[in-house]
């Protein structure tokens, strides 16, 4: 039986930019419907800086606007929007220590993997979340509400988590989930069913039904959004209006009618990661053909070209080596990064991969190697318009160009949508994970398919997490920082700089590489 102290260690954001540990913060007894839980590891991740550094501002940190009670909602300590401090961190396993006399489907000693977002518990522009309105996993104890991570179907969000894994392994199953949810999200291939649709051309437009609504040019655009817009025209200015008319997770349809743009048009690319809208053309005059192009997934496909550009970063990596086990044949991965010293580290990790499965791997710094190949696939790690605009020149017919890193809703890019619409590519953005994709990942981990230890640079306890999640904002370490609260004491040691001083840590390293034994071997260490 796990003792429970009054008192803990835990990271608090108390503003923006400003983080603290704070020694003496009170571990909650969990109410009738609550479960309180030991955090056995926690991962640092670049979202965590978008709350760093927006604190009250970040979307999900505001107050829930639907979904649960007030009343509900006041019997938790835990609950901290607006300016209350938070303690971050959403990348975690816990164990269950203790459970009020409400709670129906946990039990002390059951170890679980934390999915992080509730959206059926909206905020203003969002949903809540775990470590951002609702207290994260920085700290030796979380407090987590039945009522809260249990989803309107009766999912829960905690996924029981094997015993024979080692912390680190499951943890990092969410931010692989994240880059796995980039490849398999379902793409809506026709309009949508009761959905509103704007038809846009000069003269009279082309379709009719129920829900539709049409402008002829040059009238004024509506200030209302729609599901599906259509535009019948060539006109660079009117597609730049247009933007502004889609709705969340809307779709843009363009259909030139054998002219061109001739001009970069100004393109919502920040809205197609945390918008969720897709473009879609076609150089004709049928819409149908505009719609075909639409592949099912982002999935990539047999004898792909892909290029992961800012490959070497934490998550770069893993998508170069989500894609060499992914079991896809023929498929051929240039990884580009501006640091020689991290495309070795990736080398290291990613060759003997590729080896294994038969692949092709090619790294080059963009600095220094001038690449003239057209990619199938591409995948952006980097939240800058400009390389949205050079994937299109760089795309093959069919192309799919992954728009990872979250540009900012409101930016833009000069897009040469000509060239886009007549290679057929598209643009595809996802953010955040759902549940299933969690348990995808978790059940390659179990199969031992996939390794997400492989992409752990660094570990710390409390004391260190601060310096970490500077790093992560320096960009200082080539892989993912793990965080293990139990260890006191422990500063932020790269694997690279694990030694005499933890020697034992040090012989259980498998090649450089983190893993259960060495896990076990911290435990043992701090006398876990």
């Amino acid at each position: 039986m796990t003792a429970i102290p009054d008192k803990q260690r835990a990271i608090q954001l108390v503003a923006s930019d400003q983080l603290r540990i704070n020694e003496t913060k009170p571990v909650f007894q969990p109410g009738p419907h609550q479960a309180l839980c030991q955090v056995e590891v926690c991962g640092l991740c670049f979202s965590d800086l978008k709350l760093l550094k927006q604190f009250s501002g970040h979307v999900r940190k505001s107050e829930i606007t639907a979904g649960i009670t007030p009343d509900a909602l006041a019997q938790m300590p835990h609950y901290v929007p607006g300016d209350k401090p938070v303690v971050p961190g959403h990348e975690t396993v816990v164990r269950i220590v203790k459970v009020g006399p409400e709670v129906k489907r946990f039990k002390p000693g059951e170890r679980y993997l934390v999915q992080t977002d509730y959206r059926w518990l909206p905020t203003k522009n969002s949903n809540s979340a775990f470590g951002y309105n609702f207290e994260g996993a920085l700290q030796e104890f979380v407090l987590v509400d039945e009522r809260v991570i249990t989803a309107p179907d009766g999912e829960s969000m905690f996924i029981p988590a094997p015993e024979d894994l080692a912390a680190s392994a499951i943890a990092l199953c969410e931010p692989w989930a994240c880059v796995e949810d980039a490849y398999v999200e379902k793409q809506r291939r026709q309009f949508k069913r009761d959905g509103r649709m704007l038809v846009v051309a000069e003269g009279q437009p082309k379709i009719d039904g129920a829900g539709v609504v049409t402008y002829s040019l040059p009238s004024a655009l509506p200030a209302e959004k729609f599901d599906d817009v259509v535009y019948f025209g060539s006109d660079a200015a009117v597609v730049e209006q247009l933007f502004a008319t889609v709705a969340t997770n809307g779709l843009l349809v363009i259909v030139q009618g054998g002219k061109k743009f001739g001009r970069p048009v100004v393109t919502a690319v920040g809205r197609v990661h945390y918008g969720g809208i897709r473009i879609t053309g076609t150089t004709g005059s049928n819409v149908a053909d505009a719609l075909a192009t639409i592949p099912a997934t982002a999935e990539i496909r047999p004898n792909d070209k892909i290029n992961v550009i800012g490959a070497a970063g934490p998550m770069g990596t893993m998508h170069v080596i989500r894609d060499l086990c992914q079991g896809v044949p023929n498929v051929t991965i240039y990884a580009g990064d501006l640091s020689d010293e991290r495309l070795v580290a990736l080398r290291k990790l990613a060759e003997p991969l590729a080896q294994k499965n038969k692949l092709m791997l090619k790294t080059y710094n963009p600095s220094k190697d001038k690449l003239t190949e057209k990619f199938d696939y591409i995948v952006l790690m980097a939240p800058v318009p400009a390389l949205v605009a050079q994937a299109v020149k760089d795309a093959a017919p069919r192309g799919i160009i992954n728009i990872f890193a979250g540009i900012p809703a409101d930016k833009t890019g000069d897009i040469d949508l000509d060239a886009y619409i007549e290679k057929q590519c598209f643009f595809i953005g996802t953010s955040g994970s759902t549940l299933d994709d969690m348990k995808v990942v978790l059940k390659k981990v179990a199969t031992r398919q996939l390794d997400t230890n492989l992409s752990v640079a660094a570990i710390s306890g409390l004391d260190g997490a601060v310096d970490g999640i500077r790093a992560v904002e320096k960009n200082t370490m080539p892989g993912k920082i793990i965080v293990y609260p139990f260890a006191k004491g422990l500063k932020l040691t790269a694997l690279t700089e694990v030694g005499a001083e933890h020697s034992g840590i040090a012989k259980s390293l498998n090649d450089g590489y983190w893993n259960k034994n060495a896990e076990d071997a911290l435990k043992k260490e701090f006398g876990v």
